[in-house]
């Protein structure tokens, strides 16, 4: 008699409930054994946020951005922090657990969304301090014009997330079996991310970039989507060209990603044996 459809190995069913299994062991390891626990997922971005309002605001005359930049910041760096933490996380991937990774049952390309998930599932718990940030903007600004407005562009956000988790996977089906197969991708990955955050509209908008660097600038995927993010603070940011660049670029990394992933698979397996 046939397996069930609940029971079968490869079925989407099992694959999701292996997922979640993985990814909630990764948060249970994360804040189990920290003593700040929570506060490890909101520190970096927010620590980051006030030296960059520090630095821009109080030292420099800023002329970057959008007021109140701290909202601005604290925008785009939250769904940063899932970016930049998840690929680094990609380059280890296969290693990390070499033993399982070999003797599974389920799709390898469970080792990469869930990671995807649980740093997913990290960068929603930090979103409060985003909303605590527009709370006391709200509460304590009296100009206008340094006062944030929430509206219709929340509806944009989900979209956001979804786009970036869709990036992020395509990116760990690339990353991860190259990290094994060239150990020094690891250590160059780390050098590429630290490149991509000035590179990346973060603490400025593409709008702000001088002549062709704009048009360039629009072609980095995280382009569009930290614009989605900043949609329902600062909807004068959207750009239809922005967004239609980071969904192809999204979509082009995905089928790369599967590609390189399907190609390599037996080979990084015979590597980790």
């Amino acid at each position: 008699m046939s397996h069930t459809a609940a029971g079968a190995p490869g079925t989407p069913r099992r694959y999701l409930h292996s997922l979640w299994l993985l990814s909630a062991r990764d948060l249970k390891v994360r804040y189990s054994t920290s003593m700040l626990g929570y506060l490890w997922s909101v520190l970096d971005p927010l620590v980051m946020s006030v030296i960059y309002w520090f630095v821009f605001t109080q030292i420099f005359n800023r002329d970057v951005g959008e007021d109140p930049y701290i909202v601005f910041l604290i925008s785009a760096l939250l769904p940063w922090v899932w970016f930049n933490t998840s690929v680094t996380d990609f380059t280890r991937a296969f290693k990390k657990d070499a033993r399982l990774v070999r003797s599974t049952a389920i799709p390898r390309s469970i080792w990469v969304n869930r990671i995807v998930l649980s740093k997913g599932i990290e960068f929603l718990f930090s979103l409060p301090v985003l909303a605590a940030f527009v709370i006391i903007n709200l509460l304590v600004e009296q100009d206008p014009a340094h006062t944030v407005q929430v509206g219709w562009g929340i509806l944009w956000v989900p979209v956001a997330v979804f786009l970036q988790a869709v990036l992020l996977v395509g990116l760990g089906l690339l990353v991860a079996p190259l990290c094994v197969l060239f150990v020094d991708l690891e250590r160059t990955t780390a050098l590429i991310l630290r490149a991509m955050f000035y590179a990346t509209p973060i603490i400025y908008n593409v709008t702000d970039l001088p002549g062709i660097f704009q048009t360039l600038g629009a072609f980095n995927p995280l382009a569009g989507i930290f614009m989605l993010y900043r949609m329902p603070f600062f909807p004068d940011q959207w750009n239809l060209f922005t967004l239609l660049v980071s969904v192809g670029m999204t979509l082009v990394i995905l089928a790369l990603g599967a590609w390189t992933f399907r190609s390599l698979e037996r080979t990084v397996l015979k590597e980790l044996g």
